[in-house]
């Protein structure tokens, strides 16, 4: 029993220790409550200069492309030795001739045909004098033939001559009357068949200038510098009209048409749009329209650690949509770029190079630009003089490179947040950096825009 009785002091000395444990704590101290700071990074706003543009990718293609149809048949008796797919020859080479012997006939032909018109016309003319000197002749002797038989007519009433000599009498002055009117109608058909005759001249005449183009038409000449695409003809081979012989590119002209999204050209137009542009595109605005946009382009290749540049004119857009990806296509040429080709420097633009295409417009002047990222909806956060929040409604406008321009709401000098807050209390306490290095960044990025 005195055993279970040990337990006892110890459960005696543990309440006496946590009853003085307590009488010894201290009441809490109490403290006035502190205000949370946020730590932000700001940029400064200041007004730059912009250049608005946009870029795109697309192949390049010959702005013309030339192809050599038969016109006139027959088989081809030369060909060019250099006439191969690749070979890049001038303007005015021949390059293919069909034999020519059947178009020389037919203007023998033809010639010949000529000679006998202007032969049968000539007849005519001097058939018409011979008939008109004839029919002269016969009126003279049909006006003897009408007195001789008015003069037997007298002799019959007086019973001088016979009833038949005067029968004979009349048949001798109807047949001078059937001379004198088969040579007034020989008279009347002259002319017509003359005209026939000339209508047959000028007949022939055509032929003959047709079988002088045929002949013309052997000879296929490039109308200019071309680079050949393809060939499709040999020496010996029967030549029909309407077939194709050779397709071949024009250098002095590339064309490429960058697929563009239309967001981002739709930006551009307005940014440089003017308050007095046309309403509306017709063929006679369009060139107008485009003008007044001032755009410029550059095409960019890459080719490895080097960037080539050519440059460039926007010259129109395409006539269709991309609805998958809401793109237009940009379509801008260049010039000579085979001119000032330097062999393992600067290539030409070549059909079938993937390229990019950068459009820009006028220049912007004294604009607020602030990082994409620092837009929150319509609003930009600011720290004013106090360090404290402020939610500041803005309008923007273009935006391009991460970066959009500030178009009212925002003064220059502001210091603009661009480290995320959440939450975005107005009036919040903040502990203000500035980011100089994101500074410099938009800086130098705008400056090269504008060079």
């Amino acid at each position: 029993m005195w055993r279970k009785l040990l337990i006892v002091p110890p459960i005696l000395l543990g309440v006496f220790v946590i009853w003085w444990f307590v009488g010894q704590r201290q009441p809490p101290q109490t403290s006035a409550p502190q205000e949370e700071i946020r730590n932000v990074r700001v940029i400064q706003a200041q007004r730059t200069d912009l250049i608005p543009m946009v870029s795109g990718f697309g192949t390049v293609q010959p702005a013309k492309t030339w192809q050599a149809v038969v016109q006139a048949a027959g088989e081809v008796e030369y060909k060019h030795p250099r006439l191969m797919r690749g070979a890049i020859m001038p303007a005015g080479t021949e390059i293919i001739r069909i034999s020519p012997r059947d178009y020389e006939l037919a203007i023998a032909q033809a010639e010949a045909n000529i000679g006998k018109a202007d032969a049968q016309i000539t007849e005519f003319d001097l058939t018409e004098e011979n008939t008109r000197a004839s029919l002269k002749i016969e009126r003279e002797a049909l006006t003897i033939s009408e007195r001789e038989l008015a003069r037997k007519e007298e002799l019959v009433r007086g019973g001088a001559t016979s009833r038949t000599v005067l029968d004979q009498e009349t048949r001798d002055t109807l047949a001078q009357r059937k001379k004198v009117q088969d040579l007034e109608n020989t008279l009347k058909l002259i002319p017509s068949q003359r005209a026939a005759l000339v209508q047959q001249k000028k007949l022939n005449q055509i032929e003959l200038d047709q079988a002088k183009l045929n002949l013309t038409r052997t000879r296929i000449v490039l109308p200019f510098d071309a680079r050949v695409s393809e060939v499709s003809v040999e020496i010996a081979q029967y030549a029909q009209v309407g077939s194709v012989l050779v397709t071949a590119d024009g250098i002095e002209t590339a064309e490429v048409e960058a697929q563009v999204p239309l967001a981002q050209f739709s930006a551009l137009a307005r940014a440089t749009a003017s308050g007095d542009s046309p309403v509306g595109i017709t063929p006679e605005t369009i060139s107008d329209v485009v003008k007044r946009l001032g755009f410029s382009a550059t095409i960019h290749l890459n080719a490895g650690e080097t960037e080539i540049v050519w440059p460039a004119k926007f010259s129109r857009v395409s006539d269709t949509i991309d609805l998958k990806t809401r793109s237009i296509g940009a379509i801008v040429t260049a010039q000579d770029t085979w001119k000032t080709a330097k062999p393992g420097q600067r290539p030409p633009l070549s059909k079938g190079m993937f390229v990019e295409v950068r459009i820009r417009a006028g220049k912007l002047a004294d604009q607020i630009v602030v990082p994409r990222s620092a837009l929150h909806g319509d609003s930009l956060y600011l720290a004013d003089k106090d360090n404290r929040l402020v939610i500041k409604p803005v309008e923007t406008g273009l935006t391009q490179d991460g970066n959009v321009v500030i178009r009212s709401g925002v003064e220059p000098g502001a210091r603009i947040i661009v480290s995320d807050l959440l939450p975005a209390i107005e009036g919040m306490l903040l502990r203000i950096t500035r980011d100089e290095a994101l500074e410099a960044r938009m800086t130098r990025r705008l400056s090269d825009n504008v060079k």
